[in-house]
């Protein structure tokens, strides 16, 4: 929501300052400066980065457009459910939850807490490390290192779509350029055509500079910016996640271990003692 918001007071203000002072709209109606632009950028993308890469841009883009997945209330929820494993782990023993890791689709413990039962990759990566517990790891200290090389390889990706969308945001200004050469070649290819025939061209030309500049920074660099941002917040996640089970693992009992977790997040998600507390009264009883 907030990208449409800010692309559209780019465009507003580009476009109306431009008008306000007397410019001419369809001057910068170009549509094969936008084809040259555009469709180079688009080819450079494709060729320089893998397929999967690709794939995770095309999903990330539009992602923008949704609000963030983890916001006050998803962090509420995930206290709520490592309370209830930890919990679950700690009066039933560690074996009880092997039936919710192995067949999480069924479990309906992750059933009771439906935006993190929805986000499958946060799924696996408790059911892994759960796993993990009941099988017998008790070195919290291996089991921290593996999780930092988890979340790292998770960022790793993500980081390498950031860099294609910023790296196709610094190569589009040159594009521009490319485009104004190619319209100075046309007008010199018009030379004997009269002024005002000469004037539209050269305008014409121009508008490719300007276009690449706009694109790049009105539009592609804050996207991927806005893109790296969605992976910070989507990386707090999983050590809010971390810390949890870090924390029950040096046998904390478990509101201490939720409390640890809830100590991890940044102030603007982060619920206070008394909400966690409410919320993990109010839990639904289990089925």
């Amino acid at each position: 929501m907030f990208v449409l918001i800010g692309s559209g007071i780019v465009l507003a203000s580009v476009l109306g300052g431009y008008l306000a002072n007397g410019g001419h709209l369809e001057v910068l109606i170009q549509p094969f400066e936008v084809l040259i632009i555009v469709g180079a950028a688009v080819g450079g993308f494709i060729t320089s980065n893998r397929k999967p890469v690709l794939n995770a841009t095309a999903k990330a883009i539009p992602a923008l457009l949704k609000p963030e997945k983890h916001d006050k209330e998803a962090y509420l929820e995930l206290l709520s459910m490592l309370y209830t494993v930890f919990k679950l782990a700690k009066t039933k023993g560690a074996l009880a939850l092997e039936q919710h890791c192995e067949k999480p689709e069924e479990s309906t413990l992750f059933q009771r807490f439906p935006k993190f039962y929805s986000d499958h990759h946060a799924v696996t990566f408790v059911c892994d490390y759960l796993r993990l517990l009941t099988l017998g790891t008790d070195n919290h200290h291996e089991m921290e290192t593996l999780m930092d090389e988890d979340i790292e390889t998770a960022q790793t990706e993500h980081h390498a779509v950031v860099s294609a969308v910023q790296s196709t945001a610094d190569a589009l200004p040159a594009l521009g350029i490319v485009a104004a050469v190619l319209g100075v070649i046309h007008t010199m290819g018009s030379i004997t055509e009269p002024p005002a025939v000469l004037g539209h061209l050269i305008g014409g030309a121009l508008v490719g500079t300007f276009m690449g500049v706009l694109l790049s920074y009105g539009f592609v660099a804050p996207i991927a910016t806005a893109i790296a941002g969605r992976g910070a917040a989507e990386e707090r996640y999983f050590l809010c996640i971390k810390a949890g089970i870090l924390a029950y693992m040096q046998g904390y009992a478990p509101s201490v271990a939720v409390e640890f977790a809830r100590k991890s997040l940044n102030t603007d998600v982060r619920p206070t003692f008394y909400e966690v507390e409410e919320a993990v009264e109010n839990l639904p009883a289990a089925a």
